[in-house]
């Protein structure tokens, strides 16, 4: 007769939800500040201050019959942002063949936003997780829509917009120590305004949280900023784009 093991239960381990680090998000601000290319400030930053802002957006996307669908396939967003020929094979005026030119002109990729914030951020196997990576890595795609430049004051501009977006205390933060910075610009524009004008356009957007973009994607670019209740950004289009490159002057890193 073979004698039956015990069964030992597995203890159920609790996610902590992330408490708020001032110290280390003041600490990268300055660091982001020095230098806007040093996109990995801008991840040690919502890891610092957006605490279970993920969480509150993937329950909320819950709560519709096309946010469950969403989250039910848990399609990684990034595999079609990734597949240039297929964007290329969109429509002319679509926002997959916009989101293409941006990237191309501007040299980036949804892969160096994934690489770079693999050195700050953890794989976690969960849903909120696959969130948030959605999230991250719809920034440039969000760059094209909200009609911003890779620039100085476009950067500013999208970060404010994408704090009432998010939910995310991260983004207001960064948005906040633009707006700082602005005032030591050289050149007198309405920089500031540009970068509020940033948060009250995300505001007013309709929730961007609950996209399929894999259905937007072909479609006409300024039928998806209609649909979303998207206006241009007047003021940020108001600076003639040579002067928005200085809108957020570089800070000296010493403390």
């Amino acid at each position: 007769m073979t004698a039956e093991l015990p069964i030992t239960a597995l203890k159920p381990q609790p996610i902590p939800r992330p408490r708020r680090d001032w110290p280390a998000a003041y600490a990268a601000l300055r660091r982001l500040l020095a230098n806007k290319d040093a996109t990995e400030e801008v991840f040690t930053i919502m890891q610092a201050l957006n605490g279970d802002a993920t969480w509150r957006a993937y329950s909320r996307l819950l709560t519709t019959v096309e946010g469950g669908r969403l989250a039910f396939r848990r399609e990684e967003i990034a595999t079609l942002l990734c597949d240039r020929a297929w964007l290329r094979s969109l429509p002319d005026g679509s926002l997959g063949r916009a989101y293409l030119a941006h990237v191309e002109a501007n040299n980036i990729s949804a892969e160096g936003l994934i690489e770079v914030s693999a050195q700050v951020m953890r794989g976690v196997e969960h849903p909120v997780a696959w969130f948030g990576r959605r999230t991250r890595d719809v920034h440039d795609l969000w760059h094209v829509l909200a009609g911003y430049g890779t620039d100085g004051l476009g950067e500013a501009c999208l970060v404010a917009f994408s704090w009432p977006q998010t939910g995310g205390l991260g983004w207001g933060f960064i948005a906040a120590g633009a707006m700082v910075r602005s005032l030591k610009a050289t050149e007198r524009h309405p920089y500031k305004r540009a970068i509020m004008e940033g948060w009250r356009r995300g505001r007013a957007c309709q929730w961007l949280g609950a996209v399929d973009y894999a259905a937007l994607l072909p479609q006409p670019l300024e039928a998806v900023r209609a649909q979303f209740g998207l206006v241009p950004p007047r003021i940020y289009q108001s600076i003639p784009p040579e002067a928005r490159l200085g809108a957020v002057p570089k800070a000296s890193t010493a403390p």
